[in-house]
């Protein structure tokens, strides 16, 4: 398959600045999901790696190839879109097997390549089939079908599940990934679904107005987020920030809360006073009765074996994931306790992290 490569990519359509100057590298092989809210300029991103945009500036590399000036035809790259975009009067074989035909393969080698491909997508029963009368599911195999039926050297999928129900999502979402692992393809997803992201990726790029905040493991993006705006994008439900304001000096270890000390990361440089933020997982977050953080309890959502209760403070709302067993009564009193060695501290004009308990570990050792 391919490695797929961005240098300082930008596209502006006017005046206005869809991506700003990003690079990344998605290796051989791997499933690489970009993620963020709409209009943060990801399905650009894939449609200039497609070349059906071309970057205002900025390079594309397709194994190592500048194949930034090349049309879509050129790059040897499927792109599947969220609309199934099929011919509703071709039945499935037709469907799978048009690229293939465009191609001026023979008869005999489109029919083995199209029984394969269904075949790999299980719906080989389903090939003298009209669209027309298939389901959500089937049809987007059917797209996924005609994409890998000539193995390009990569696929682009632009949010292809988002037509489906959530019951179908997620079946699909196994398929993808399964799929993806047997054909041994480098594949490029977007999608505003955390869920999906996390379930499926190898690596995971959050864009946020354009650029790109962070990119690593789903478990890197969720204990480790570089900036308020991916800690709080990502987790159900997402990270507590609680306000802070003082003046912190390298090495710090603790900050005043409401009037209680809280252990903290190490801070690595000195910070003038203004206004931070700690931030914390609902599983980190429990209730401890001598705890000198305090607050109201205001809310609980049941989930089956957890719960998830909001807990108002004097510097903000922290969410605790609790077993659904706990009594819990709304209106009552409650002592926080925050592990310690699971926060992150950022800087709450920039957005920026500042320190980050998982990070100092690292560091030292």
């Amino acid at each position: 398959m391919a490695e797929i490569k961005l240098e300082s990519v930008a596209k502006t359509f006017g005046g206005f600045s869809a991506v700003k100057g990003i690079s990344f590298t998605v290796d051989h092989g791997s499933f690489f999901v970009i993620l963020g809210p709409s209009g943060c300029g990801k399905t650009t991103t894939l449609r200039m790696i497609a070349g059906l945009e071309l970057p205002t500036s900025g390079r594309i590399l397709l194994d190592g190839e500048d194949v930034t000036p090349l049309p879509a035809s050129a790059r040897d790259i499927a792109f599947v879109f969220q609309l199934f975009a099929l011919y509703p009067h071709m039945n499935v074989r037709q469907n799978i097997g048009f690229p293939l035909r465009c191609q001026n393969f023979s008869r005999a080698q489109i029919r083995k390549s199209v029984e394969e491909a269904a075949k790999l997508l299980r719906i080989d029963h389903l090939l003298d089939r009209r669209v027309a009368g298939l389901s959500g599911g089937d049809r987007q195999r059917v797209a996924l079908g005609r994409a890998i039926v000539r193995r390009p050297k990569a696929f682009l999928m632009d949010e292809p599940l988002g037509a489906l129900d959530s019951e179908f999502r997620r079946l699909m979402c196994g398929e993808l990934r399964e799929l993806h692992d047997r054909i041994d393809a480098t594949s490029i997803y977007i999608t505003h679904d955390q869920l999906e992201a996390m379930a499926m990726a190898d690596r995971i790029a959050i864009m946020n107005q354009g650029r790109v905040e962070q990119i690593g493991t789903p478990q890197e993006i969720y204990d480790r987020p570089r900036t308020m705006f991916v800690a709080d994008f990502i987790g159900a439900p997402p990270m507590s920030f609680l306000d802070v304001h003082t003046a912190l000096r390298q090495g710090d270890r603790a900050v005043t809360i409401d009037g209680a000390s809280i252990e903290m990361p190490e801070l690595f440089e000195d910070r003038p006073e203004g206004k931070f933020a700690l931030g914390v997982r609902p599983e980190n977050v429990s209730f401890a009765d001598g705890s000198p953080l305090r607050g109201q309890v205001i809310g609980a959502e049941y989930l089956g074996t957890t719960q998830i209760v909001t807990v108002t403070t004097g510097s903000g709302q922290v969410k605790a994931r609790l077993a659904s067993g706990k009594a819990v009564h709304v209106g009552e009193t409650v002592g926080l306790k925050l592990r310690s060695d699971r926060l992150s501290l950022f800087d709450a004009a920039s957005g920026g992290v500042l320190s980050s308990a998982l990070d100092m570990g690292g560091r030292h050792g």
